[in-house]
Formats: C-alpha cells, sequence, structure tokens
C-alpha cells in the first residue's frame, strides 16, 4: 500500500471525529490528531479502534501511545502489516 493510499484510508477514518475542517483539508503526514484536528482523547481512542478493524490488525497500548500524528500512525500501521 503507498502512502497516498494508507492517507486517503485514514482521512475516511478520521473525519468523523475532526473539529478543525481547515485542518483536515490540509492534512499531511505532520498532521497532529489533538493539536491540529482537535481530536479529543475519547474520539482518538475511537480512531484506533476504527484504525484496528479497518486494517484487521491489533494495536498494543504501547502503539496507541504513539499514535498522536498521521505519520505515528502510518508507521505503526505499516509495520503492523509487515507482520
Amino acid at each position: 500500500m503507498t502512502n497516498d493510499e494508507l492517507i486517503t484510508k485514514l482521512k475516511a477514518i478520521i473525519a468523523p471525529y475532526v473539529q478543525d475542517e481547515k485542518a483536515f483539508e490540509n492534512l499531511t503526514e505532520d498532521t497532529d490528531f489533538i493539536n491540529d484536528l482537535k481530536v479529543n482523547s475519547a474520539n482518538l481512542v475511537d480512531i484506533i479502534l476504527d484504525i484496528e478493524d479497518e486494517f484487521s490488525i491489533r494495536l498494543e497500548n504501547e502503539d496507541m501511545e504513539k499514535m498522536l500524528d498521521v505519520k505515528a500512525a502510518m508507521l505503526i500501521i505499516n509495520t503492523k502489516l509487515k507482520t
């Protein structure tokens, strides 16, 4: 899966929880879920659960703690998909 394909899938997952539409429109690998998109911590858990479902992966607590921005999410997803 290319980075563009992965970002497209992540955008679909993140979209329902975004509070800052302008930041969402300009989403990049450096976009922070909480600071840029204004996703609250409860919704961040929902995003993580949706990522697990979408990619059929299991995220451990340490993965969840690191998944604060798009780049970290992509790295964790790609790592899990390779195992």
